[in-house]
């Protein structure tokens, strides 16, 4: 596979530029194509400084096009697919969410087998596993578990389907009687610089007098770094492609854990933002019994208004469960295959995230600034 090229999708997004970052130190990959739907000036500007004896090439173009991704795909050796829309709250309309998650998979996946790409890592989550009750405890659960989603709601039942149906294309036979090889990661909760999560919750809370919302203390989850979870990538593709690794991790999926502290949501977004006077709400939350019977009941509204008005509930039993349920993963069958170790230690995550949420700060005082100008 020498002189190897990479496809990257999602690669404008917050894990999608990690990826590439790290592709371009890999010994003798000759191309990385870069594709998202549209690339942000900042982000080619980034990208543009990353051009070294590997070409980075830019493609702007939806993963539901399937020209544009015949194109994307031609003459490549690997892909890695981290595209899709990330949405726990129903912001996005159930059928995009499906199109872009499953489907778009699905699309990628045939235009491999006719350019004859021969690997293809998927970038999954968590939640295709869970959690389903948030009386269920699951504490450094593993891959031969067998969780399983039980939720309808688009975001984890289209990334369950796109999962499936990438471990289950391994093994294909591609257009030049080549074969197919898979494998899928799925990250913890993903936190870091850039974040559009913490963004959100950062510009929530500087409009609230620097108080963070509080509607996950019930929680226990084990966040994972961006940069970790990009580095997993890096390592899926070079055990996919040694001879001697390959057989093992073909058709497989992962969890993708680091040393980031076991914590609640909550507490994770004040140990990253207290350094800048950011606090937590300190308010009395409702038992997550009646959070949930509240959720349902507004789902129930939601279902009885539909034929006349889109009622979007601001939060639902399966965010409710997502946010306050025990569910942790252990990275051992990702360090023992492919031999993953976080890249970023713990301190050195939290550094880069604090430095950054001080940059927003700084944003915000410049906005300011200019409006009272």
């Amino acid at each position: 596979m020498a002189g190897w090229s990479c496809l990257v999708t999602g690669a404008g997004g917050f894990l999608g530029q990690r990826i590439v970052r790290l592709l371009v130190e890999e010994k003798d990959l000759q191309e990385i194509r870069a594709l998202d739907k549209v690339f942000r000036p900042e982000v080619k500007e980034e990208f543009s400084k990353l051009q070294s004896k590997t070409k980075l090439t830019l493609l702007e173009g939806d993963i539901l096009d399937e020209l544009c991704l015949k194109r994307a795909c031609q003459d490549i050796s690997v892909v890695i697919h981290t595209a899709s829309i990330i949405d726990v709250v129903g912001i996005n309309p159930r059928e995009s969410i499906m199109n872009v998650n499953f489907k778009g998979t699905q699309l990628l996946l045939e235009a491999c087998v006719q350019a004859s790409v021969t690997l293809f890592i998927h970038t999954s989550t968590l939640e295709v596993a869970g959690p389903n009750s948030y009386k269920e405890v699951i504490q450094n659960g593993h891959e031969e578990d067998y969780l399983e989603n039980r939720w309808p709601t688009p975001y984890p039942y289209s990334k369950k389907l796109a999962e499936k149906a990438v471990l289950a294309a391994n093994g294909w036979t591609l257009k030049n009687g080549g074969t197919l090889y898979t494998c899928a990661l799925r990250p913890m909760y993903i936190y870091g610089d850039g974040s559009p999560f913490l963004f959100d919750a950062v510009t929530k809370a500087l409009k609230n007098n620097r108080t963070l919302t509080s509607n996950s203390k019930f929680s226990v989850a084990n966040p994972v770094y961006v940069g970790n979870v990009a580095w997993a990538h890096i390592l899926a593709l070079r055990a996919l492609r040694d001879p001697k690794k390959a057989p093992s991790i073909q058709g497989q999926f992962y969890y993708i854990s680091d040393d980031t502290p076991h914590q609640s949501y909550d507490d994770l977004n004040y140990m990253l933002s207290r350094e800048w006077g950011f606090r937590l709400d300190s308010s009395l939350s409702l038992p997550v019994c009646l959070q949930y019977w509240i959720a349902f009941l507004l789902e129930t509204v939601s279902f009885l208004l539909s034929p006349i008005y889109r009622y979007q509930p601001s939060r639902d039993r399966h965010l409710v469960t997502l946010s306050n349920s025990v569910f942790t993963f252990s990275y051992k069958k990702a360090q023992r295959d492919l031999g993953y170790e976080p890249l970023f230690s713990w301190e050195e995550a939290k550094q880069k995230t604090v430095e950054w949420i001080g940059s927003l700060l700084d944003q915000h005082k410049e906005t300011l600034k200019s409006k009272t100008q």
